[in-house]
């Protein structure tokens, strides 16, 4: 089990290089904005519309979420094994069992969602808990748990709200480029380097932001894997479990890009378009990031 815990450091390392370095790139690039297009009270407006957006999200994004997806309660007696592994997990974990949902499809997934651990959801598909036995299931119970422990629900809020603030400025500068503002004396201070810049700006900026923000996901989605294992202490059983997960040819009706990036495995697998924007990496390098901790 050496390997685990260089492989939790290495994640951790890594994880907080990309968000560090994307916080630069938005502040970067809302100041490019600004400056190059004398629209310096877009920013404070860009913030204030995506603070409020973000607080609506913390208190309601939980039942949105659970609301698009199509999920319902769960029953200890009809789904014992899902309810004790997370609840003994859960005491693994040391922290509060969260609140069970089901989807009703046989195609396999699970997500985890909510602002913190005291008010938190694990939700599985039907046909996940169906076709996993229960040390597999414990695999990716565990996995969806170390997303609530280690706060990456809260952190992708975050990054979408940048990714918010980042998309309602260039709207407003480029309306005011494309459709006037200003006087003539801040078109030609406009003019230059800067408004080049802030014209690349517009173009490349929401694409590289997009592209830091599948960084970040994918690095949570290989440290929530090696949680995982320090939870069981068996790498096999989430092993396994990625293996029928991707293996299944299911399709995934419920799923929706908005909710996407909270599943343990892409579920728009098999669509080419859908996948090469996937916030989750290749289910083998995940595979074979776990067999080095075996």
């Amino acid at each position: 089990m050496s390997n685990f815990y260089q492989q939790v450091n290495s994640n951790r390392w890594r994880s907080g290089f990309i968000i560090a370095l994307f916080v630069l790139f938005i502040i970067g690039a809302g100041y490019v904005l600004s400056y190059s297009f004398d629209s310096q009270y877009f920013l404070p407006i860009a913030i204030a519309y995506s603070g409020i957006s973000a607080f609506g999200s913390y208190f309601l994004g939980d039942k949105i979420v659970l609301a698009l997806n199509k999920a319902v309660p769960a029953t200890r007696k009809k789904y014992f094994d899902f309810y004790t592994v997370t609840e003994n997990l859960s005491l693994v974990a040391k922290i509060p069992a969260p609140k069970i949902y089901v989807i009703e499809t046989e195609a396999m997934n699970a997500f985890a969602t909510g602002r913190n651990p005291q008010h938190a959801v694990v939700c599985a598909t039907t046909g996940l808990l169906n076709k996993l036995n229960r040390t597999e299931l414990e695999g990716v119970i565990a996995h969806e748990l170390s997303h609530i422990k280690n706060y990456d629900i809260l952190l992708m809020t975050v990054v979408s709200v940048l990714i918010g603030t980042l998309s309602i400025l260039i709207n407003l500068t480029s309306r005011r480029m494309f459709f006037g503002g200003g006087d003539n004396r801040d078109r030609n201070n406009s003019s230059g380097i800067f408004a080049v810049i802030g014209i690349a700006m517009i173009i490349f900026a929401p694409l590289i932001a997009q592209l830091i923000q599948l960084a970040i996901s994918r690095r949570r989605e290989y440290f929530a894997d090696a949680s995982s294992v320090s939870f069981t202490r068996q790498p096999s059983g989430l092993i396994s479990a990625l293996q029928k997960i991707n293996a299944d040819p299911t399709p995934f009706a419920q799923a929706s890009t908005a909710t996407a990036s909270l599943y343990i495995s892409n579920p728009f697998k098999g669509k080419k378009f859908a996948s090469m924007f996937s916030t989750h990496p290749p289910v083998e390098d995940r595979i074979r990031a776990l067999e080095t901790m075996m």
